[in-house]
């Protein structure tokens, strides 16, 4: 929390110059000839050849050149030949080596948790039993907590179809660990697993049983046969129990700067130099955006990283708002702390989507705002300069999200949906028409036939085996990235080609499974477009970077395989044989 502040102190009326983040045009496009004026961009530092997709138009060309940090020459090869002198330009020649391409942007993830889990707790498998998970995992998690010195055992990865078996108590957790706070993440990061110290640190109950709290607004906290809570949590209640948590010693600033190296090396490993973050205050403190500020400052930051801030239902909405407007004062040269983070419902696989039919055991799922608080509040962050990034999956859960961002917000703030499971047909024209934006879940389009035989018992017929439309985004003009949402749902990839995989084909290489909704599949060319230009539309940067074209920062991948030819089910193996970061090599296979 940002302890000892109030509420007036956080709102300022700060313009989105006077923060950095809007960039003026850098006026892009590709020159045949070298014409730049006074001759100042001769000779360039780099000048490279080979087939490369510039993410203008599907546009191919044959050369560029990159001088202090930027693409000054996109054409053909003959024009950047008179960018070279000896002894000071280098020349990379790779035709036939593989594709060359802008960086891949990710729309959406949660880098911060899966490298806080690899050092601060535990990364469970989605395939794991609960028999393991008590016998092996906890266990080995509190082992770990207690060497450490950590005052929580924390982790993350449980499967509920996995744990169908059994979901263990938190009298079971006891039995394990009951003189620290138990919290366990399930794969989606919508529920969670809470021992009773947890609970009774979150005034949900009485050491003795006595029940405090048995609602939660947007979430459920599970009551079993007794009249106690189980510890089983789901949705908004999981983000309530979560914040009572000691975040300051489970994730400090100086683990926040080593988790950020890790990120960084990760990322441009997989050909990522944009990230869109999920969270930014998921550990209830600012270390996070101190640490990408602080990293920025320094020099030490290779890619350009947005951050929101999360805002859940059961906060008093005004004094949360202005947090996040408090946070806008980490921005840097490549740090953007400008959105607002919301859950507008829960995930349709796990019966807590919001969607129209209901069920087919006629429960609905969990709304966490209202489609007038939705509004409201939308209205109030583009006022403020923070653009709304909401987890919406079922289709009513859309749907009043996009309401929300036609009555409420600001058509040049690009409102952004997240996820997206299903829509209703109407709303692809008023996203078009309101310029609202959607980071894709296409890293779910795929599932093994034997999710696919399950599905139709679990959702409405018209929407069990049509999920995460793309294709009806691309038809209707709408702006769609790619995320990866890593590490929620990890048994899907998290690299960008892996997507893009499945994007191209409907399956994931690593499961039995046929093509699901194949109508919604795209093509390589658009494939390639949601994970560079659309992704950096998403973060505001258009006008400097997701594209090579001249003026804006030299962000390029060399891959060792031309995705745009070679056999689609062989995609997923592509890799960066090296990263590019302004015209700097930042990363080599």
């Amino acid at each position: 929390m940002f302890n000892g502040l109030t509420r007036r102190d956080f709102i300022k009326t700060t313009s989105l110059a006077a923060v950095g983040f809007m960039v003026a045009g850098c006026g892009g496009g590709s020159d045949k000839s070298a014409a730049t004026g006074n001759g100042s961009d001769k000779p360039a530092d780099l000048v490279v050849y080979g087939k490369i997709f510039t993410s203008e138009d599907n546009k191919i060309v044959e050369a560029f050149a990159v001088k202090d940090g930027k693409f000054v020459y996109v054409g053909d090869k003959a024009g950047a030949e008179a960018f070279i002198e000896k002894g000071k330009t280098e020349v990379i020649d790779y035709t036939d080596k593989g594709l060359v391409m802008p960086g891949c942007g990710n729309g959406h993830a949660h880098y911060m948790l899966g490298y806080a889990l690899s050092t601060i707790g535990t990364m469970v498998s989605m395939y794991t039993d609960s028999n393991k998970f008590m016998t092996e995992i906890l266990p080995a998690s509190v082992k770990k907590a207690r060497e450490s010195g950590s005052k929580a055992v924390f982790g993350q990865g449980w499967n509920l179809d996995s744990f169908k078996a059994h979901i263990p108590t938190r009298q079971e957790l006891d039995a394990v660990c009951s003189d620290i706070p138990v919290y366990f993440l399930d794969d989606e990061c919508h529920k969670a697993l809470a021992n009773t110290l947890m609970l009774v640190n979150a005034g949900i109950m009485k050491e003795d049983g006595t029940v405090l709290k048995s609602e939660i607004r947007g979430g459920v906290i599970e009551i079993g046969a007794d009249g106690t809570p189980t510890g089983f949590l789901s949705e908004q209640a999981q983000t309530y129990v979560r914040q009572f948590i000691d975040h300051e010693s489970l994730y400090s600033l100086e683990m926040a700067l080593s988790n950020l190296a890790d990120i960084e090396h990760h990322m441009l490993s997989e050909g990522y130099t944009m990230y869109h973050e999920g969270w930014g205050n998921y550990f209830v403190n600012t270390n996070y955006y101190q640490a990408a500020q602080k990293l920025d400052k320094e020099g030490k930051l290779h890619f350009v990283l947005g951050l929101p801030y999360e805002i859940e239902s059961w906060m008093d909405v005004d004094e949360a708002l202005g947090r996040a407007v408090d946070a806008k004062k980490f921005a840097s040269t490549r740090v953007i702390p400008r959105w607002i983070k919301l859950l507008m419902d829960g995930t349709p696989e796990s019966g807590t989507g919001f969607i129209d039919p209901v069920y087919p055991d006629g429960h609905q799922g969990i709304a966490n705002w209202t489609e007038e608080e939705l509004t409201e509040l939308t209205r109030k962050a583009n006022e403020q300069g923070l653009t709304i990034h909401v987890h919406a999956m079922g289709n009513k859960a859309v749907h009043s999200a996009i309401n929300a961002f036609v009555n409420g917000g600001k058509d040049e703030m690009r409102n952004i949906v997240v996820h997206v499971r299903n829509v209703d047909e109407p709303d692809y024209k008023q996203m078009a028409d309101h310029n609202i934006y959607v980071t894709s879940g296409i890293t779910w389009h795929h599932c093994s036939d034997q999710v696919q035989a399950e599905l139709p018992n679990i959702l409405p017929a018209s929407m069990a085996l049509k999920a995460y439309p793309m294709k009806s985004f691309f038809n209707n003009g709408i702006t769609a990235s790619i995320h990866s949402d890593y590490p929620a749902l990890s048994g899907s990839p998290d690299d960008p080609f892996g997507i893009m995989e499945i994007a191209v084909t409907g399956t994931y290489h690593e499961e039995n499974g046929k093509p699901l909704w194949t109508e919604e599949l795209i093509t390589r060319e658009e494939a390639l477009t949601a994970m560079t230009i659309n992704c950096a539309k998403q973060m505001f940067l258009e006008n400097e970077r997701g594209s090579i074209s001249k003026g804006k920062f030299a962000d390029f991948l060399l891959l060792n395989k031309d995705v745009l030819t070679c056999p689609e089910k062989e995609i997923h193996d592509t890799k960066p044989a090296a990263t590019y970061f302004e015209g700097k090599k930042v990363f080599s296979a």
